[in-house]
């Protein structure tokens, strides 16, 4: 039985780095690990921050096509493997609110000045696509 987003956002529910891809200036692919902050409640759409200073932000600045791969755990006590494979449309976010809405304590280790961090960015992916695969079943959700 296909799974719906709902399904697939229960088993996404512990993960926390999705690697984002975007394509380069030259045509090539880059990929970053990016952390959602523990916020981890799937519903189509994920929240990463940056700083606007980064290649990441000049690629989707280019092209806002992008890609975001999930793994979560498996193989511990027989646990099946999941995979989650994202296509998506990012757009860069400059509103402090926002910031605040998706702030963790924990970022102040990269972000030292909180939601005033100078050139601070947010990149926000809405899904159009997603792939998963459990290692028996897979499909496609629209999203």
């Amino acid at each position: 039985m296909p799974k719906t987003l709902a399904d697939v956002a229960k088993a996404m529910k512990d993960i926390d780095f999705a690697m984002l891809n975007s394509k380069a200036e030259d045509g090539s692919i880059g990929a970053r690990p990016m952390s959602n902050n523990g916020d981890v409640d799937y519903d189509g759409d994920s929240w990463f921050f940056t700083t606007d200073d980064t290649r990441m932000v000049a690629d989707i600045g280019r092209d806002p096509h992008v890609g975001l791969s999930f793994q979560g755990k498996s193989g511990m006590l027989g646990m099946r493997p999941f995979f989650v494979a994202v296509e998506g449309r990012a757009d860069i976010v400059r509103d402090k609110a926002t910031f605040e809405a998706h702030w963790t304590p924990d970022l102040e280790r990269w972000f030292k000045d909180g939601v005033d961090t100078p050139g601070l960015v947010m990149i926000h992916v809405r899904a159009e696509r997603l792939h998963y695969w459990d290692g028996e079943d897979e499909g496609e959700v629209a999203v």
